[in-house]
């Protein structure tokens, strides 16, 4: 018996990338929505669970409650911010910045003032292509 579970751990630790960051939930939605499909149309996505997979760009300096993630690192993708409902819930690490990252929360419009447009702003100045109006509500990522 002892065996068995000891080859079930070491099966596990194996199996798992030693270089994969879990924040939050993680993702657990298999399919990715390619992130230009999100930019081109954003009202077709608002109010659904998404998955995107991508490279980060961007993250928030002060809380990491923020990051952006683009469809690959050529200056002109398509980039859709992640951010989290509450500072503290995930905290993106400034580390992230140029590896890839799977993430998924709800895609949602962006009020015209309050902590989500004080986000969109902040990231605008990193990206001016950034969209202020659309945001991915994240409830998990994976970075590698």
């Amino acid at each position: 018996m002892k065996l068995i579970v000891a080859t079930a751990l070491a099966l596990a630790f194996v199996a798992a990338p030693l270089d994969e960051t879990k924040l939050g939930t993680g993702v657990t939605i298999e399919q990715a929505t390619p992130i230009a499909a999100i930019v081109k149309a954003p009202a077709e996505y608002v109010g659904k669970t998404v998955r995107v997979d991508g490279v980060a760009t961007a993250v928030c300096e002060m809380m990491g409650c923020w990051m952006a993630v683009a469809e690959s690192d050529a200056k002109d993708a398509a980039t859709v911010r992640l951010k989290v409902e509450h500072e503290g819930d995930i905290v993106f690490p400034m580390s992230a910045k140029g590896k890839k990252v799977s993430a998924q929360g709800v895609f949602e419009a962006v009020a015209a003032e309050g902590e989500a447009h004080d986000a969109a702003m902040e990231h605008a100045k990193h990206d001016p292509k950034a969209s202020a109006q659309f945001q991915i509500k994240a409830t998990g990522a994976i970075i590698r």
